[in-house]
């Protein structure tokens, strides 16, 4: 079986609605296009947009720390520039993030919906043109192989929707579990070619049911029960750019002998 891209997804806010894609164009040593353009800082947290740094997501509003972030549903309009968000009980509310005025009526918004689950102050981050807030100041794009995740659901006896795991691309066709021994191995994805970074272990943001804002599942532990670990997907760093395509074939390159 040919493994393919069965999906791509971007999260313009870090912890925010996953937005699907049908390509993007990827770019030798930067990100996934779009993706974690801006942070929703939970208090003080230190970031200088002046000098961006990575910092822990325990700094923000994600749901790692608050499952309540998933009431938000977000999506960035990329030809009028205006984030959309929407709630059960909340007004709409449309602005533009990429301006101060923008942002910070979002972050008034978010107050409101989150209210005592977020620390606070609540302040929404644009690191610049530059700048991501990953998760691993190296895991520039991450992918995920839905065999590894419908292996986890038949351990566990219920389903998981993938979207919990917040990836760039979803593959399938891999036999499950296969990426956990590719460090360093090279991929060609649809046009463009990558490099296995590492695999990424999980926190507790997969537990949150990403259409309930519950959270109803304890994945890491899961993962440790059933397989001895809790690595779930792997980052990768792009070597040479190219369009990747829903529905692009994948395949994993032979590994890399040590010098």
């Amino acid at each position: 079986m040919t493994a393919r891209i069965a999906a791509l997804f971007r999260h313009p806010i870090k912890g925010f609605t996953p937005e699907k894609v049908k390509l993007a164009q990827l770019v030798a040593g930067g990100p996934f296009p779009g993706d974690r353009l801006y942070a929703l800082e939970d208090g003080p947290s230190g970031f200088d947009p002046a000098a961006p740094a990575w910092i822990t997501k325990q700094r923000f509003a994600v749901l790692a720390k608050i499952a309540e972030v998933a009431k938000a549903k977000t999506r960035l309009d990329d030809a009028t520039g205006v984030l959309h968000a929407s709630a059960d009980g909340m007004p709409a509310f449309a602005g533009k993030l990429s301006e101060p005025q923008g942002r910070a009526a979002f972050a008034a918004w978010t107050t409101d919906l989150l209210g005592e689950a977020a620390t606070g102050p609540l302040r929404l981050l644009d690191g610049g043109p530059s700048w991501r807030f990953l998760d691993h100041p190296l895991g520039h794009v991450s992918i995920i192989n839905l065999a590894s995740v419908r292996d986890l659901e038949q351990r566990v006896g219920r389903p998981l929707d993938p979207l919990r795991f917040r990836a760039n691309l979803y593959v399938d066709g891999w036999p499950a579990w296969a990426e956990n021994d590719w460090e360093g191995r090279p991929l060609a994805l649809g046009a463009a070619k990558a490099k296995v970074f590492k695999t990424i272990v999980r926190c507790a943001a997969p537990d949150v049911n990403p259409d309930t804002a519950i959270r109803d599942a304890d994945v890491p532990a899961a993962l440790f029960d059933n397989y001895g670990h809790t690595l779930c997907g792997i980052y990768v760093q792009v070597t040479e750019g190219g369009v990747v395509r829903e529905g692009d074939a994948v395949a994993a390159g032979a590994a890399v002998e040590p010098a």
